[in-house]
């Protein structure tokens, strides 16, 4: 009787947490106000590094995301002046649960839970309720020369960023914030989950681009600028990159 008692608990939590996730993928993608969108820095090594370049963090660091999203959205006739608006919170002083990569499909579900509850319990930002939550990780580029796969979660509208703690590397930390963004407002990976290149047609800036190589920016979704058939770069900003017609039809942006 206590086993089915917790089941059933579980499952009347589960179906809150869809239907609030649900009402949330509504609003967000409405398009009719601005998504407040918050930064949460974590220092993910517990270095010194880390630590100094949180110090030195500021709201102008994630403005290009912000002009990034407006640029695009004009180009597909969104009327919205700032579609999305950043804001930064005071650190975060404990890590995330790691994220069960390769797991079955109920420890991903209980990862899941456990992340949205983490991160309610360590919301450091005492502004407005956010629509999506970022936690960035940055970790010293001395000791890591390569991270883990970030996550944005379409489910709670929670990211969670591995980046670099180096002003050097702030721009490409914006690509990976802005993709990882992009997902929790339902935009799909567009490369190869093995060989990490982009996939043609969706996953190239150009695809009707003669000839067809080398690309000159890449899809935000695509991850990566192709060279070749087989070679190509990380954009070194959101200056290298855009949104594609199939990623704007995921977000909302057209039908």
């Amino acid at each position: 009787m206590f086993k089915k008692i917790r089941i059933a608990i579980l499952l009347f939590i589960l179906f809150l947490v869809g239907a609030n996730a649900y009402l949330t993928k509504l609003r967000s993608t409405d398009w009719d106000q601005s998504l407040a969108v918050v930064i949460y820095p974590v220092n993910g090594d517990n270095s010194t590094a880390a630590a100094k370049y949180i110090n030195t963090l500021e709201r102008e660091t994630f403005r290009p995301i912000e002009q990034f999203v407006q640029i695009e959205g004009e180009s597909y006739g969104l009327s919205l002046t700032d579609p999305v608006l950043f804001e930064l919170a005071p650190e975060v002083g404990t890590l995330p649960p790691p994220a069960p990569f390769g797991a079955n499909i109920f420890a991903i579900m209980f990862w899941s839970l456990k992340i949205r509850y983490w991160a309610w319990k360590n919301d450091t930002y005492e502004g407005p309720l956010a629509n999506i939550k970022i936690f960035v990780l940055f970790f010293d580029p001395q000791i890591h020369k390569q991270l883990d796969h970030s996550l944005g979660l379409k489910e709670g509208h929670i990211c969670m960023v591995k980046a670099f703690a180096s002003r050097h590397q702030a721009a490409s930390n914006n690509v990976i914030i802005a993709h990882e963004m992009l997902h929790t407002l339902g935009a799909t990976d567009k490369y190869d989950m093995q060989t990490l290149q982009p996939n043609y047609p969706e996953g190239y800036a150009g695809p009707d681009q003669k000839p067809l190589y080398p690309q000159k920016y890449g899809e935000i979704m695509g991850r990566a600028i192709a060279i070749s058939e087989t070679e190509f770069t990380e954009p070194p900003s959101l200056g290298y990159t855009m949104i594609g017609s199939q990623t704007a039809r995921e977000i909302k942006w057209i039908d």
